[in-house]
């Protein structure tokens, strides 16, 4: 398991990729950080919002479809849902265009 410093950087690290990524969007949707939870609003009013957990050393995400909770893989480098082994990148990606209708790249 990973240190609570090691998290808390990995979060950083994860919360600024995104913003980067975000940044790249050529649509209208506004995003902030506050302390630990980035979110995310489309146009159509929803939201993402992705908060760190400290005590699990996890990161969720609250989106329309439902929470989900991603634990640090170390052997692949990225977060990885703790029910269904996916992928925290991609996801995120699929969840933009299905709930903000919003197509990005993000790696």
């Amino acid at each position: 398991m990973i240190t609570e410093l090691e998290f808390n950087k990995l979060i950083e690290l994860t919360f600024e990729a995104l913003e980067e990524a975000l940044d790249q969007i050529d649509a209208d949707i506004d995003y902030q950080t506050v302390g630990s939870v980035l979110t995310v609003e489309f146009d159509n009013e929803t939201k993402l919002v992705f908060s760190c957990q400290p005590p699990t050393r996890q990161l969720w995400l609250a989106a329309r479809s439902g929470g989900f909770h991603f634990a640090y893989d170390e052997a692949v480098g990225d977060w990885r849902g703790t029910r269904d082994g996916q992928l925290f990148q991609p996801f995120v990606v699929e969840q933009m265009r299905a709930q903000g209708g919003v197509t990005f790249e993000w790696r």
